[in-house]
């Protein structure tokens, strides 16, 4: 190999054959061979080789595509999930806003109804109330009648210094008694 780079470096007057023959460029015969090989190995890589380097491109194009084509479908039915979602969501929503009016109504109504009831068991309280009292106050005004009747016919006998004796007596006494209590201080007001 030596020789061969020594050769070089000394130029074409050294080399045998002096110009006929170049150690750089081949033969005739094997840059026709090897054209013809060359030619044969590209017809068989075009005929076999290319096909099918095509043949996995494209089927690698086609799983891309069609991972891209799933992807989408994926991507949209989520998106519709998504939406179908957010529609629930905002039904569920306004059902809750329409059951807390609901029962905020329903509060309210309650809330009147009670009171309502309220006023009318105190109504009926105050009446019941008051018709003890008027009862009371009658039992009381006529006991008071008969004590002060009692009282009067007492004090009528110690100051006439007799007995009244007869019913007549007694009731005419007493009738004149109160209606001039009654003239003095009417009774209950």
């Amino acid at each position: 190999m030596n020789n061969v780079f020594y050769l070089l470096a000394e130029g074409e007057e050294s080399l045998p054959g002096n110009g006929s023959f170049s150690v750089l460029l081949p033969k005739n015969y094997d840059i026709f061979w090897s054209l013809i090989c060359f030619v044969a190995i590209l017809l068989l890589f075009w005929k076999f080789v290319l096909p099918a380097y095509n043949r996995m491109l494209q089927e690698r194009e086609d799983r891309i595509e069609g991972g891209m084509k799933r992807a989408e479908a994926s991507q949209a039915e989520a998106k519709a999930a998504l939406e179908k979602y957010n529609a629930q969501l905002a039904d569920a929503r306004a059902e809750a806003a329409e059951i807390r009016e609901q029962a905020r109504e329903r509060g309210k109504q309650i809330e009147a109804e009670a009171k309502s009831q309220a006023e009318e068991e105190s109504r009926r309280i105050v009446a019941a109330g008051e018709k003890q009292l008027e009862a009371s106050r009658t039992q009381v005004i006529s006991e008071l009648r008969s004590d002060i009747g009692q009282n009067s016919i007492n004090l009528a006998e110690k100051l006439l210094g007799g007995e009244l004796s007869s019913a007549t007596k007694q009731s005419s006494t007493i009738d004149n008694f109160l209606s001039e209590l009654d003239s003095v201080a009417p009774a209950g007001k």
